[in-house]
């Protein structure tokens, strides 16, 4: 007996950038996959410089959009825990692209927390300068080789680094994060009155 149409499994189709992820990720030795099209590309921090040396001389992605990193902990100063554990370290992403055919890839590393340390990318695109920059003023992560790692948004002094699950904020210790949505009445209202719906004729 044949099965039906309706009972017949199909294979879903390759997504139309998974043959150039691998071809990217071979290229520069790294693991290659792709989610919501967005081609990410994983190397190890030993390989950053010579996998995105080689994404701008080989692969054509010549065109540097964009630096920064993620702070993956299981503990956070103030706020709820996380459901599920992570592995905690780093992961630094850079966003690069080519400006014939508009496609572009986001390469990852990871590094662990206690020694925050990568080389820098200046060498390979000028625009990771104030990136790294960001990126060393609000993680802590020292880019090393960069010719002026100094604060971009932070007075000097400044303690701490604020994008770090474990940096104190004072809006989530007076207010749990996300917090309650104050609404201010209109003048003359006491707090919490709600406007009664007119029934006034706006023709009259």
């Amino acid at each position: 007996m044949t099965s039906s149409q309706s009972e017949e499994t199909e294979t879903p189709a390759p997504h139309p950038l998974a043959d150039w992820a691998s071809e990217v990720a071979s290229a520069v030795g790294g693991s290659g996959e792709v989610t919501f099209d967005t081609v990410k590309v994983k190397v190890a921090p030993k390989s950053w410089t010579a996998a995105l040396t080689t994404a701008r001389d080989d692969l054509g992605l010549n065109f540097f959009s964009f630096l920064s990193a993620i702070d993956w902990a299981n503990q956070v100063e103030v706020g709820d825990a996380l459901s599920e554990s992570v592995e905690e370290r780093y992961e630094i992403l850079c966003t690069v692209g080519d400006l014939d055919q508009g496609r572009r890839a986001t390469f990852s590393t990871s590094i662990p927390k206690d020694q925050p340390q990568l080389p820098t990318l200046t060498g390979v695109y000028s625009g990771a300068d104030w990136h790294e920059r960001e990126a060393a003023e609000m993680f802590g992560i020292t880019f090393e080789g960069h010719p002026y790692l100094v604060h971009l948004y932070l007075p000097d002094g400044f303690e701490g680094h604020p994008l770090r699950k474990t940096f104190p904020l004072l809006s989530r210790e007076v207010k749990p994060w996300p917090g309650m949505v104050d609404v201010e009445g209109m003048p003359g209202e006491p707090a919490g009155a709600e406007e009664e719906p007119s029934t006034e004729n706006p023709e009259d």
